[in-house]
This record gives structure tokens, sequence and C-alpha cells, in this order.
């Protein structure tokens, strides 16, 4: 599709930021997909099924980007991958098997889902930038569509830019952890729906919520208004093409707030086929 089939000169052209994400998506879609593939069913995969990585690869070389990139270092690993099934070796994915779930970890798993909460009342105990920067990597980690890494965000400390988040429904928490995203990356794939962006912001912002509570911190996940994105916009001097999407105030939680209560599973399943 001519959308994907760019030339080498368009690939040099475009802004670093499309290009990366168009690098990890034809990765995603030419070569990690039909990697795992092959080597779940111990098929052969064909020597040129690494080709367009292979291009990518010397083209992000030409650009003088980085070959330590994450993204980068991630399609070598594929390359690898792909060439020693091409040449008919089995390739031994179990060093990046996950570690295995014990009982108690499964446990306190399903008591973070289920024993977090809105939390709108907090301590003035300072939460540093350490654990911020745990939580926001939590975010980072969150399932993405066509793995584009949209996701960027914003750190305001209330104590020190007092106001941009005034006309909120609550009194605001210590820190708010805005969630943005960098819409040049779906360029990437044309076919991604439009309601994947606000999917991929939504999982980032899931994961913080509950990376939170299991920090030992409190939140509650919030919306913002025109307003209040609109200051952030000018204080940050955000470029039109990163939008602010929602946000997650947090801190040492100082209310226990009763939990609301769910249905059952069984009073929502629509159906089972």
């Amino acid at each position: 599709m001519s959308e994907f089939n760019l030339s080498e000169q368009a690939y040099l052209d475009m802004d670093e930021v499309e290009f990366r994400a168009r690098f990890r998506e034809r990765t995603h879609h030419t070569l990690e997909i039909q990697v795992y593939h092959a080597a779940y069913r111990n098929k052969t995969l064909s020597n040129r099924q690494a080709d367009t990585v292979k291009k990518l690869c010397r083209i992000w070389v030409k650009r003088g980007i980085s070959t330590e990139q994450h993204d980068y270092k991630t399609a070598q690993k594929l390359i690898e991958f792909a060439e020693a099934m091409a040449a008919e070796k089995s390739i031994d994915l179990s060093p990046y098997a996950p570690h295995p779930v014990s009982k108690p970890q499964e446990k306190s798993f399903f008591n973070i889902i289920h024993e977090r909460r809105s939390v709108r009342e907090f301590k003035k105990d300072r939460v540093g930038d350490e654990l911020i920067d745990k939580i926001l990597d939590a975010g980072i980690w969150a399932a993405h569509s066509c793995n584009l890494q949209s996701i960027r965000y914003l750190v305001v400390r209330e104590e020190t830019s007092p106001g941009l988040f005034r006309g909120s429904d609550i009194p605001g928490g210590p820190v708010h952890l805005v969630i943005c995203q960098d819409f040049r990356v779906y360029r990437a794939n044309p076919y991604n729906p439009v309601r994947n962006r606000l999917l991929d912001a939504g999982a980032a912002a899931q994961n913080i919520a509950l990376a939170a509570h299991a920090a030992g911190l409190e939140g509650v996940w919030l919306t913002f208004t025109d307003k209040i994105k609109e200051r952030l916009i000018k204080k940050f001097d955000l470029p039109e093409y990163v939008e602010p999407v929602t946000y997650v105030d947090i801190g040492y939680g100082d209310q226990t707030p009763y939990p609301l209560l769910r249905p059952q599973v069984k009073d929502v399943v629509l159906g089972r086929g």
C-alpha cells in the first residue's frame, strides 16, 4: 500500500518523531507478528521477511539517530530472530518469558484493582520525583495500538504552579499527572481507527491510577475543562500536535471513601459465543 511504501527520501525528510513511529509500526506489522507466528508453529520464515525493517534500519543510521534507542534495539533483536529462522534454526524465547505469578502476587494484584479508590483529599506530604517517575513508567508500559507510543506527560505540582487547575470539581491533588499524546505518531498508520487514540491514553491513565495505589499513594482520574487545557498549553508552550487528553491527581491520601459497589459479572455479560 502506498501509505506505507514510502521512498527513502521521504523517510529522510520527515520529522524524527514520525519516522520513529513509522519505524515501530513497520517493525510490528511486517516482522514482529510474523516472527512469533512462525516460531510458535515451527515454520521456516522467508529470508525476505526482514527486508523492510532492514531498510528502515539503514535509513535510521543515515539519519544519524543513536542506535542505542529502544526502538532500534528492538528491531535488531527481531532481525536476529528472523535470520535464524530463515536459516531453519530454532530460536529460544524462554529468557523473555514473564516470571510465573504466584498465588500471593495474584491476590495482591486483584486487591489493588478492587481496593483502589477515587480519593480527592490529600495530605501535605511531598511526593518524590523518583516515585512519580515510577508511576509514569507504568503508564508507558500500557498497551498501545500498533506500538506507536504516543504518550507524553506533564507533571504539575500544585505548590509550584498553583491555579492551573482552578475550575476543577475537586480541591486538587498535590501532583497532577497530565497524559498528553503526540499525534504525529498516528501518521504512521492511517488505518488505525481514530477511537484507538483515546483508548491509548485511557490505558496509560488506568495503569497510572493503579500504580499510584500500588506505590502507597492514592489518586483520582479526572477530565479537565477547556480552560484548564488552554492554561496547560500556554504554560508549557505545547505545539499543536501535542494534546493534553486527561489527567490523574495523586498524593498521599487523607480519606477512605466507601467502595462504590459494582454489578456482578453475570449481570453485565451480554453473551458468550
